[in-house]
């Protein structure tokens, strides 16, 4: 049983034989046993206010535990009544307020606007009733709301193959494990504007001295931005990040992979023969690119390996496992650190590590790539491409065309 338990517990047996001082008092001396939030956890499990608790410490404080008058006690039930005691029906006017179904109701003044608990005061006192906002406050606490921040948790419309699209990825990743062939997950992380601008979270800095940033995130046209693509080995724990300073094309994309199976790849997988790669629907490397597909030709043709791609259904990109076992570390270990230059971006990137054994390596790429360049149905014939039975413009593999 917690600490919270027990409190409420002894205050049940005791509660029918204290009268109103010796709750108070007993409230006291238990805060006081606590070794830290004793008055606030003692509130909580008594449901005696904060004032009750600091009184009753203040009596034992002076030693003054018989009242000034006399030694008189107050009778059951009284002293200053409840606002609800008073105004019974102000619980139902604050959840008709709150209650998530007014959002739709055009008639409601709260309609568009912020519910604070100023403005939920302001509602009620134009109601008649005499109320502040830290009132509001303690009364919607009653009513079990509290703050919360949204929840993404809606994915919109879902492709009926959905589900079965995941399995057919899990069964085939399984698969090249099974044979110590390579499954990568890769995807294009967030750009990010290269300059001392505020990067978001915070990191110990000496009291006072908060590392300076500009006030106003505008490209700096000297430095630019960067743009992450990274490639993370799923068996391996192991990731390649590409620092381009161009543009997110399928170009660069097939770089990546490349200079990854160059400096990484092959060391790992000197009898690879095959590889898997697993990548989101759309972006530089997106199903229905042919930029992309001709940039795996390429891949293909180069390191003499038969690659397969599966890419996740529309809008699930976050179940890319590079997202969460790579991207999501790098983020952590550079939060709060402007990324003044692009070598700092190479070595907080490179020194990323998790207990898990992840290690990354990084480099910057400063190639220049072309936009808007189209892919003609006759190229795009010459691209060795074997769909696969069961969704093929999402599972697809392309064999090396070897001179």
């Amino acid at each position: 049983m917690d600490t919270l338990e027990t409190i409420k517990e002894k205050y049940g047996l005791l509660r029918g034989i204290l009268d109103e001082r010796g709750r108070r008092i007993w409230a006291a001396v238990e805060a006081r046993c606590q070794p830290h939030g004793g008055i606030t956890l003692v509130s909580k499990a008594t449901g005696l206010s904060r004032t009750t608790v600091h009184a009753g410490a203040k009596d034992l404080a002076t030693g003054r535990l018989i009242s000034k008058a006399t030694g008189r006690i107050r009778k059951p039930g009284g002293g200053r009544k409840p606002l609800t005691y008073h105004a019974p029906d102000i619980l139902q006017a604050l959840d008709a307020l709150v209650e998530p179904s007014t959002r739709g109701d055009p008639e409601s003044l709260l309609r568009w606007t912020c519910k604070s608990t100023r403005r939920l005061a302001q509602e009620l006192q134009r109601q008649g009733y005499r109320i502040g906002d830290r009132k509001v406050a303690d009364l919607l606490h009653e009513l079990n709301y509290s703050l919360q921040a949204n929840a993404k948790t809606l994915e919109g419309a879902q492709h009926p193959d959905r589900n079965a699209q995941f399995e057919y990825i899990n069964t085939l990743a399984k698969r090249f494990y099974r044979r110590g062939q390579p499954v990568i997950s890769v995807d294009t992380k967030k750009k990010e504007l290269v300059g001392e601008f505020k990067n978001a979270g915070r990191e110990w800095q000496p009291q006072g001295h908060p590392e300076q940033t500009r006030v106003h995130d505008f490209l700096d046209k000297d430095l630019g931005k960067a743009i992450p693509y990274g490639v993370y080995d799923l068996a391996d724990n192991s990731g390649w990040v590409s620092v381009g300073i161009d543009h997110d094309t399928s170009e660069f994309a097939i770089d990546s992979i490349l200079s990854w199976w160059k400096h990484m790849g092959c060391k790992s997988y000197p009898q690879a023969e095959e590889l898997l790669i697993l990548a989101d629907a759309g972006g530089s490397n997106g199903s229905r690119s042919r930029l992309w597909k001709m940039g795996v030709q390429y891949l293909a043709n180069t390191t003499g390996l038969r690659i397969q791609v599966s890419h996740f259904p529309p809008g699930t990109s976050k179940w890319n496992k590079i997202e969460h076992r790579m991207f999501a570390f790098i983020t952590q270990n550079w939060r709060g650190r402007p990324l003044v230059s692009y070598e700092t971006i190479i070595n907080l990137i490179g020194s990323t590590t998790t207990t898990s054994g992840l290690r990354i390596k990084a480099k910057l790429n400063r190639k220049k790539y072309e936009t808007g360049l189209r892919v003609s149905n006759e190229d795009l014939a010459k691209v060795n491409l074997k769909p696969a039975n069961f969704r093929g413009e999402w599972n697809y593999a392309i064999l090396p065309r070897l001179p």
